[in-house]
């Protein structure tokens, strides 16, 4: 193969499609590229889950009448992987579940159909928890994914298949969810970046009910900010058939993506307002992206949320369990050993809980939204780490301590779950590198339909911190 076809899975979607547009690279030959790289790298990392050459060589057709007719098509010949929780039609989707090891989706999620529109090339399905509802990537069906910066590590969950394809060149995009930091946080740990719209932006009304109680959204990992741009336009707009995305929402501002960060007032919450700890090696980090904001001309000054007493995670969990055992309690009742047993004990609680203490979750919802809104009032956005710490031990649901302070399962998780409870737009940039040679991620939070701000906070971070965390580690090592 020449040296292009060779660096192909290397590139960003942008650059990918650039190279297809200009005639540099045939539609097939980034399909045999690709198929060639899930060979060779996917069975070290288990990244995806179900994959088939020819199944991407059968898209091929089309995606070449498409280039033919000359109709737009921003994503001609881009590949990209999907979480296994999102539909695509004619192809089994799990959920990484045994209750669903023969569901064949009858259509495509509507994401999906967007970017089959723009010309992308659906690569295969990446590894998921069950139900997207842990914090590690690992189910009954398809075991563990593994971390492709060190193979003992995981990449993090619920959408860790995503992550490690992304950072392993396994198409330079990807289709995932995030109900509470599912996309954020395992793009932190795999070097890549990782974006959760706002609640609304992308519609989602095809495919599996979700036990998420509008906290859930489709998000997007890339191998840089320029993807997001890309990709966007084609996905936001609003669906009559989805109650939290209906037509009529703002929409996608492209230009703003594109602006300079100049006289953005940034509140840095190395915290995020809770009592929780934070790696220095994190902290420090973060403290040197809010010196490259200021240096590109933003205000940067230290100010958190003002939270009700007791806010966290406490009711985020409350609202997955209870939704988890509204989906599948009876099930789990008959025979719970076709459950991870993580997910089991989920449903379990969710079972013993009251109408009341569901009621008083959607209450405190609302409460950390206004304590956002006010944080807005005073800035442009929030800087905070994307997790606390660098990625764990694939075996294990968490790190059992977080800067030599013990910590439970989800102690890497405080900073993202109130991201979603409150509807804002966050990115995940990669910021550097740890001592233990793992990637950080620093999460920037915006307001609600704000997304492109984020894009362009992103994009100066990117500029400063360059590329270089989101290079496929490989030969694995």
């Amino acid at each position: 193969m020449s040296r292009l076809l060779d660096s192909l899975p290397e590139l960003d979607a942008a650059s990918l499609a650039v190279a297809v547009a200009r005639g540099e690279v045939s539609l097939a030959e980034v399909a045999e590229s690709f198929i060639a790289a899930v060979d060779a790298r996917n069975p070290g990392i288990n990244a995806l889950v179900r994959f088939d050459g020819d199944a991407l060589r059968s898209q091929l057709a089309d995606l070449e009448a498409l280039q033919r007719s000359g109709r737009p098509a921003p994503l001609l010949g881009v590949p990209f992987s999907v979480k296994d929780t999102i539909w695509v039609q004619g192809r089994k989707a799990t959920q990484g579940s045994r209750l669903f090891a023969d569901f064949v989706a009858p259509q495509d999620a509507l994401a999906v159909q967007r970017l089959r529109r723009a010309g992308a090339l659906v690569l295969g399905h990446s590894n998921s928890s069950e139900f997207a509802c842990k914090g590690v990537t690992t189910n009954k069906l398809y075991g563990p994914t593994r971390n492709p910066w060190n193979l003992d590590m995981t990449p993090g969950g619920s959408s860790g298949g995503a992550a490690a394809a992304v950072s392993a060149g396994l198409g330079p995009f990807a289709l995932c969810t995030d109900g509470g930091g599912s996309t954020r946080r395992p793009a932190s740990h795999t070097g890549v970046v990782g974006f959760k719209p706002s609640a609304g932006l992308i519609p989602h009304p095809v495919g599996f009910q979700e036990p998420l109680f509008g906290n859930g959204v489709i998000g997007l990992m890339s191998r840089s900010v320029a993807d997001l741009g890309l990709l966007l336009p084609v996905l936001a707009g609003g669906d009559a058939r989805d109650p939290d995305a209906p037509v009529g929402l703002p929409g996608f501002d492209a230009g703003a993506a594109l602006a300079p960060v100049k006289g953005l007032r940034i509140a840095l919450s190395p915290r995020l307002g809770l009592d929780v700890p934070v790696e220095p090696e994190v902290a420090a980090a973060i403290e040197q992206v809010a010196a490259v904001l200021r240096d590109a001309g933003a205000t940067v000054q230290e100010r958190d949320p003002a939270w009700p007493p007791g806010a966290g995670e406490a009711a985020f969990a409350t609202l997955q369990f209870a939704g988890l055992a509204a989906l599948y309690g009876e099930q789990w009742r008959r025979n719970p050993e076709q459950f991870d047993v993580d997910i089991g004990a989920q449903i379990e609680q969710g079972m013993g809980l009251s109408g009341a203490a569901v009621a008083a979750a959607h209450f405190e919802r609302a409460q950390l939204y206004r304590s956002m809104a006010d944080l807005f009032s005073h800035c442009d956005a929030v800087l905070t780490p994307t997790t606390p710490c660098t990625a764990w031990p694939f075996t294990e649901l968490g790190p059992q301590t977080i800067d030599g302070q013990a910590v439970s399962p989800r102690g890497h998780a405080v900073f993202t779950p109130i991201i979603n409870h409150s509807f804002h737009a966050a990115i995940s940039v990669p910021c550097g590198l740890a001592a233990n040679g793992l990637p950080m991620g620093a999460q920037i939070i915006v307001p609600r339909f704000q997304d492109g701000r984020a894009l362009a906070l992103g994009r100066a971070v990117e500029e400063a911190f360059g590329h270089a965390f989101a290079a496929p580690k490989w030969p694995f090592g």
